[in-house]
């Protein structure tokens, strides 16, 4: 007969192999975006899983233009046509503008349902709870329609289709109230109290009281609304349509392989350009990790 210990060791050992098979498979396109990323072989059809020979010219072309600074090695996209660092810039502006727009109206929405006591404070929670069980994407066509007629989306405007994305992601931001709820419902009343106690409004009980004390909170907050902005390519598509100069990356490279022709040219610039767009994201989950676990469980511990 086979011993506990034996039985032990080949559970361990099948788990292992089985975890081990999953992140290769789960890893494997990760590394082979990046790889190609550094290929030579601009196709996006390759005979060889790796790349035969490596460089760097498919990230300098996404920011230099191609033929304005080195026509021989990069007999490129034009840049004027598809400006990456604009798509960049555009990005980034957008993704932090939401980003603050959308934390400061989740954290004043979760301290006013979590502290305050009012007539239909039940109802309009679990009204807002509902909606935010539907997708974002079902509001697209009216929100598109209502700022088209305001001038902040399809605009020959890059900074009115800027703004327009700015407020899409963010005006609906409070009825993520649920988890941010949940970690100021975590925070003892006492405090509150005794601030009253002493004079302080509920406006400086929440400044200067309870948002120094909900530092993990915040940081989660941040991450959940900067990265949605910063990765999203349906709403962005929808706002700014054919505009260049008002393109998200997403949207941008996304036009890159639109076209047969051009993907098959340029697919490892393509590959370049995920995996730059990808860089910040990554920083900021290795740097703020500890505060984004520690937001996500203080918010799930009561609701």
């Amino acid at each position: 007969m086979i011993g506990i210990k034996s039985k032990r060791i080949i559970s361990d050992t099948i788990i292992y192999v089985v975890l081990t098979i999953m992140i290769v498979i789960w890893l494997f396109p990760l590394l082979w975006m990046i790889m190609r990323a550094f290929d030579v072989n601009s196709s996006s059809s390759s005979l060889t899983v790796f790349p035969e020979e490596y460089t760097f010219n498919n990230f300098l072309a996404l920011f230099v233009g191609g033929h304005k600074f080195w026509p021989n090695k990069f007999p490129s996209i034009d840049y004027e046509v598809n400006p990456y660092g604009t798509w960049m810039i555009n990005t980034a502006i957008i993704a932090a503008g939401a980003c603050i727009i959308s934390t400061l109206m989740v954290l004043m929405v979760s301290y006013a349902l979590s502290r305050l006591r009012f007539n239909m404070r039940k109802k309009l929670m679990n009204i807002a709870l509902i909606l935010g069980l539907f997708p974002g994407f079902l509001s697209m066509i009216i929100l598109y329609y209502f700022f088209k007629n305001i001038g902040l989306a399809a605009s020959t405007s890059r900074v009115m289709n800027l703004l327009g994305l700015i407020l899409s992601y963010s005006l609906a931001a409070g009825t993520g109230y649920y988890i941010v709820k949940g970690f100021f419902d975590t925070v003892p009343m006492a405090i509150d109290e005794a601030a009253r106690i002493d004079g302080a409004t509920k406006n400086r009980i929440f400044w200067q009281m309870i948002i120094p004390l909900s530092k993990p909170i915040i940081i989660y907050t941040v991450l959940t609304t900067f990265i949605g902005p910063w990765c999203d390519f349906m709403m962005a598509k929808v706002f700014v349509g054919n505009n260049v100069d008002s393109m998200t990356i997403a949207v941008g490279l996304q036009k890159w392989l639109a076209d047969r022709e051009v993907s098959e040219k340029y697919f490892t610039r393509f590959c370049a350009g995920g995996v730059v767009i990808s860089i910040p994201i990554v920083t900021l989950y290795l740097i703020m990790q500890k505060f984004y676990v520690a937001g996500i469980t203080g918010g799930a511990a009561k609701g």
